[in-house]
């Protein structure tokens, strides 16, 4: 797993690439602005940045060398412009590679772990949260060492919630990641799971450990001992 930048201006585009990646296993912050980004990656100390050249409020380029400025965090410049010039430009002013929209998101990846590799950034496929541990790889989870016998729904909720511990989800979220239901379902889909997924974890809504309700909100996954 490694942690994720993205700036890109256009949502659909973002929202897609958000759940691809997070789908194999990254942890991704997003930013619809050039500003909002710098601020965000200052902030998170990413491993990776993926940077839309064409933002609304600042030119791409010129993001880049302020991000320069005050980061060597690896960059992989994403944008429809494939002028041969344009790229000579983006890969002098600070970028580490450099992806022509359209494109997928396995040639993204590909493109993430040859930067991740050759800056020796490690990468894991094992979330942690407490004793929670999750290999997204092997599609195999642990509670303090003893395996947990999950569907394949409820290891993806699990794993969905671990990618960002203490963070809330909400219903519509999670309907629209693990069940591609972006336009909202029956959260009594999201219930259901959660109460089996409880009773796997050893715990129940009324004594909760890993799993906790926001009321009117959500849910979220924390480390029970912090």
């Amino acid at each position: 797993m490694a942690r994720l930048a993205l700036i890109e201006d256009d949502p659909n585009i973002r929202s897609s690439l958000e759940r691809a990646l997070r789908e194999r296993g990254h942890d991704v912050r997003s930013a619809a602005t050039g500003l909002a980004g710098l601020s965000q990656i200052v902030d998170d100390r990413p491993d990776v940045v993926i940077l839309d050249l064409g933002l609304p409020d600042i030119e791409g380029l010129e993001l880049l060398k302020m991000l320069r400025a005050v980061s060597a965090v690896p960059v992989i410049a994403a944008t429809a412009r494939d002028d041969e010039r344009e790229i000579v430009r983006t890969l002098d002013a600070g970028a580490d590679d450099y992806v022509v929209k359209p494109y997928s998101a396995d040639q993204l990846e590909a493109r993430l772990r040859a930067v991740l590799r050759r800056v020796g950034s490690p990468v894991s496929d094992t979330l942690v949260v407490g004793g929670l541990q999750i290999d997204t790889a092997s599609r195999v989870a642990s509670l303090d060492g003893a395996p947990l016998d999950l569907s394949r729904k409820e290891f993806d909720l699990l794993a969905h919630l671990a990618r960002s511990p203490g963070r809330v989800a909400t219903k519509r979220e999670l309907l629209a990641e693990i069940w591609d239901q972006p336009y909202g379902g029956s959260d009594k889909t999201v219930d259901v799971h959660l109460s089996w997924l409880r009773r796997k974890l050893g715990e129940t809504a009324t004594e909760p450990r890993y799993l906790r309700a926001v009321r009117g909100v959500g849910v979220k996954l924390v480390d029970p001992e912090t």
